[in-house]
């Protein structure tokens, strides 16, 4: 024998190491049986709904006389305008203040930032807070 096969056992099936068997006295009654072909199957997972974009939500006072605006900027361009026309009627209704859309950006009157950021979760946008 060489020094390299000293030590090792042989895996062909000639060896009486691997003769025996350790869980041969196991009794198998009582256990359930396998899982079935549908059963191993991978299950889809639901999709959660795609975000419609991110939206910066920004509180801002400089510039405006002291008072507070709510501003939410940089809506996806696929967005088109009636459509932020219309939310920026029903963030009016839904905070109970006044408002404008100037461009692409919603402009609401006072500090609003929690009530727009629940209601554009709603709406399936990511909502960031933006500034300071």
């Amino acid at each position: 024998m060489s020094k390299r096969s000293k030590g090792k056992i042989s895996t062909d099936g000639a060896s009486e190491a691997f003769a025996s068997n350790p869980f041969e006295a196991l009794n198998s009654g009582g256990l359930p049986s396998g899982p079935t072909s549908e059963q191993m199957r991978p299950q889809r997972a639901e999709k959660l709904p795609k975000s419609k974009g991110r939206v910066e939500v920004r509180r801002e006072k400089a510039g405006r006389g002291g008072k507070t605006v709510t501003t939410l900027r940089e809506f996806p361009n696929c967005i088109p305008l009636k459509e932020l026309e219309a939310m920026t009627f029903n963030f009016k209704k839904t905070c109970a203040c006044g408002g404008a859309l100037k461009g692409r950006a919603i402009e609401l009157q006072g500090d609003v930032c929690d009530l727009v950021i629940g209601e554009l979760e709603k709406l399936g946008y990511k909502p960031v807070r933006a500034g300071g």
